[in-house]
């Protein structure tokens, strides 16, 4: 196994812990404040998010022993049913009494006392269905009729009802992930450029259709306007105070004066903004280096996996967390326009986290048979340069 993956994977999961330990205090507060009004609870608490991120580690961790024991051949067998299973989960977000409406989008869905974002889901059962596809056209990706179309047509229906929602930031997220998985299966990069600019003339219409994404992308596009900064751009304004009051070294842990009701999400989506506010240009470094480890361990293991399949998969998943890491702290630091999507790993989000820790836990599976594919590769170079050798040996003699 990469034990140095599997260790940055818990520092970092360890790390968000930590964070929303800090600065969820005061949102956990007034929460937990409306429930006593309301009848729902008896006490007031300034835990509330860390507990329930808590267990949503703990569930994450054992679904990442799980996936790091199972061979990862199964999910070749079950991507299909996976797949399906993730699709049907996604339309009926769209069905009232089982949607759990957060915020401004129907992306959550209600399975008893819990609730599941069925995107999060999204993101590794299409990694695993793709690279099937993609696997059965291997001779054919890099043909437009035969291998560009069908992988268009396939993404098109696999994010219309993410666009529905609508999720700006899953919708990117997976895009991403298709895009670069097509890539490294042998597309042409021209077909890409090409296909990247039919969905942003279909797909756009479809998001900018909702008011409040068109009021992020005015607030994004006119950084000047003050009357945008304290209406629809308050978010990214205070986001950008958060991480200015920083600095180099930080105000200090738990020190956040942004957490008290002035960085909406600051748990969630503005969590970057927070931890650039309370420790500091120097100290974030050390997180950004981390995840950038983690992404070149990932591509390697990708390239040295024993078969296509754990090659796609893994280059899939590593191309998540670098996509979903980058889009985030874009958005943090306003070089993005406002989007639903969170730090992965250190976020509060329960789908989010419980998804990335099962895809690293198969990402890490992979690894074992890499490492074990590499040694006897290298064994067994090794034996015929000792034959060689040998044999030149005697001939010399």
């Amino acid at each position: 196994m990469d034990l140095l993956l599997l260790g940055i994977t818990i520092v970092l999961t360890l790390f968000g812990l930590a964070m929303i330990a800090s600065v969820s205090v005061f949102e956990s507060y007034q929460l937990t404040e409306r429930l006593v009004n309301q009848g729902s609870r008896e006490t007031s608490t300034n835990a509330f998010y860390l507990w329930r991120s808590f267990s949503h580690v703990i569930v994450g961790l054992l679904g990442m022993l799980f996936t790091m024991i199972v061979p990862y051949r199964l999910w070749e067998r079950l991507a299909l049913p996976l797949f399906a299973l993730t699709m049907f989960l996604l339309l009926a977000v769209f069905v009232p009494g089982l949607r759990a409406e957060y915020g401004t989008a129907y992306s959550w869905l209600y399975i008893g006392s819990f609730s599941l974002q069925p995107s999060e889901l999204l993101k590794l059962t299409f990694i695993f269905y793709l690279a099937i596809w993609l696997q059965k056209r291997e001779q054919l990706i890099g043909t437009f009729k035969e291998g560009f179309l069908p992988f268009a047509i396939l993404l098109t229906v696999s994010t219309m009802l993410i666009a529905l929602q609508p999720d700006l930031g899953s919708f990117l997220v997976i895009s991403g992930i298709a895009a670069v998985m097509f890539f490294i299966a042998g597309g042409n990069f021209f077909h890409l450029i090409l296909g990247g600019a039919i969905a942003g003339v279909m797909g756009l219409p479809m998001i900018l259709s909702q008011e409040y994404i068109r009021n992020r992308f005015k607030a994004f596009l006119q950084p000047g306007n003050q009357d945008l900064a304290e209406t629809i751009g308050f978010q990214i304004k205070q986001a950008l105070i958060a991480v200015g009051s920083g600095g180099i070294f930080g105000v200090g842990y738990g020190k956040s004066i942004q957490k008290f009701g002035y960085l909406p999400e600051v748990q969630a989506d503005a969590i970057f903004a927070a931890m650039a506010e309370e420790l500091g240009f120097m100290r974030l470094l050390i997180i950004i280096t981390l995840f950038s480890t983690f992404v070149i361990r990932g591509y390697r293991i990708a390239q040295d996996a024993p078969d296509r399949f754990g090659a796609l998969v893994a280059a899939g998943i590593t191309t998540w967390i670098a996509v979903q890491a980058l889009i985030n702290i874009c958005v943090n630091l306003a070089l993005f326009p406002l989007t639903g999507v969170t730090m992965p790993f250190i976020s509060y989000g329960g789908s989010s986290l419980v998804s990335i820790l099962v895809a690293t836990g198969i990402l890490l599976n992979i690894s074992m048979y890499t490492t074990h594919e590499s040694l006897s590769s290298r064994r067994a170079r090794r034996k015929s340069l000792q034959r060689v050798l040998k044999r030149r040996l005697r001939l010399a003699q």
